[in-house]
């Protein structure tokens, strides 16, 4: 029996979303590093949309941790992307290795302590960051659509943090994802665009 179907449901529909946009951006990645990262950004993403629907839906626990460790590989690669498209030189090298380093960081902490809390922190400092670097790269092809997905995420983050439930049967978990999707698709139209800086 299924515990949580429109959280599943939700959680599902991210999933296609992203794994469509991964695909799409991949594709079209022509050499341009920077929406290679965001491509593995995506597909992280879908695969751990994935994983969390089906926890939430079948009560399976032993698929928490798995979630909660690709989001780090997904907030990763949106640095990673933001940084080969808006820097150059030793900043960009310093920002790849600050990614790498989140990454391991994140990854040996919730090892231990799986709490979703700390996704979020993980996933807010890569989008202040993130944030950083398409303002600084402002006129960048791509940007500004970058930007406004950061604006839709963090709304989105608001809306799960509140609780507020629609619906007995629609709770705060699932207009959340409706809301990242939202973001998913501003990310695709900054990224599909996106270039390396030379």
């Amino acid at each position: 029996m299924i515990s949580e179907p429109m959280t599943l449901a939700t959680d599902y529909l991210l999933a296609a979303g992203a794994m469509l946009m991964a695909a799409l951006v991949l594709r079209r990645a022509a050499g341009e590093d920077s929406r290679r990262w965001w491509g593995v950004a995506f597909i992280a993403l879908g695969l751990a949309a994935a994983l969390g629907g089906t926890h939430h839906g079948f009560r399976l626990e032993a698929l928490w941790k798995p979630t909660v460790l690709v989001l780090g590989v997904a907030s990763a690669g949106m640095l990673a992307g933001s940084a080969v498209a808006t820097a150059r030189g030793m900043s960009r090298l310093a920002l790849l290795a600050l990614a790498a380093a989140k990454l391991a960081v994140y990854w040996t902490w919730v090892w231990h302590d799986d709490r979703f809390i700390w996704a979020v922190a993980d996933t807010g400092s890569a989008f202040a960051l993130v944030a950083l670097l398409h303002l600084a790269g402002w006129r960048r092809p791509g940007s500004r659509w970058i930007l406004a997905g950061v604006a839709v995420s963090i709304a989105a983050a608001a809306v799960q943090a509140s609780g507020i439930d629609l619906h007995r049967h629609f709770n705060h978990n699932d207009l959340y994802h409706l809301v990242q999707l939202g973001a998913l698709l501003l990310y695709y139209r900054g990224v599909r665009v996106l270039t390396d800086r030379r």
